[in-house]
């Protein structure tokens, strides 16, 4: 039977090496997410679009990045920029790309389903108020659809949060990789993959909270309606 010893946790040589490195984690998942919420609102609007051309490319970036997996989107683009194009990539600003661009699908359809959820009478409401359709937007629909759409967006994060972890493969030293370093240093490697499971399992449920808070503060009681 093997022995486990935990006790290599305890040494801030590589305690402080992980927690560094989780650090980084949350900051590539979070530009991820920022840049996937530019992304999902465009495309989202783009779906919704009266314009064919627009509607088009717009389901045609939906079908790509949730048809493919991420494992292939990070490779083409850290990889495949540079053998097509001759550009030069960088691993950590390719792989908060290649989240943002792939979670963008995703959130689109958070963004997209919660608008249309929000009764049409509400936009003709504000059109005969004499606002525009960006004004009746931005005024009287995405405040509802906000609150709507919170507890997706979590799911969303979390689940970036955990594909975060496929910047490894292309060279990232965020939290997954920087275990396996360690590992390949101390032969430990059930005390630190352990290890790596509870920090992220503590930052999934963080941000879950935040979200269950979020929607308490800003609950109308029209959402268990």
């Amino acid at each position: 039977m093997q022995h486990f010893d935990f006790s290599v946790l305890l040494e801030w040589e590589y305690t402080g090496l992980l927690l560094k490195s989780l650090w980084f984690t949350v900051l590539y998942t979070l530009g991820g997410f920022a840049l996937s919420l530019v992304i999902g609102t465009l495309i989202a609007f783009g779906q919704m679009a009266k314009n064919k051309p627009v509607r088009y490319v717009s389901l045609t970036y939906l079908s790509w990045f949730r048809g493919t997996p991420l494992l292939v989107q990070l490779f083409l683009l850290y990889y495949g920029l540079p053998i097509l194009f001759g550009i030069d990539t960088v691993a950590s600003v390719s792989g908060i790309i290649a989240l943002g661009m792939y979670s963008g699908a995703y959130t689109s359809q958070v963004i997209r389903g919660a608008i249309q959820s929000i009764d049409k009478g509400q936009l003709e409401a504000g059109r005969s108020l004499g606002f525009s359709y960006a004004e009746t937007m931005r005024k009287v629909i995405i405040p509802q659809a906000n609150v709507r759409m919170l507890a997706p967006m979590t799911n969303e994060l979390i689940s970036l949060t955990k594909n975060s972890s496929l910047l490894s493969t292309i060279t990232v030293v965020e939290l997954f990789r920087q275990a396996n370093i360690i590992i390949a240093d101390t032969y430990k490697t059930m005390e630190f993959l352990l290890a790596v499971a509870i920090l992220y399992y503590l930052v999934n449920n963080v941000i879950g909270l935040i979200g269950l808070k979020l929607e308490k503060r800003w609950s109308t009681g029209e959402e268990t309606k």
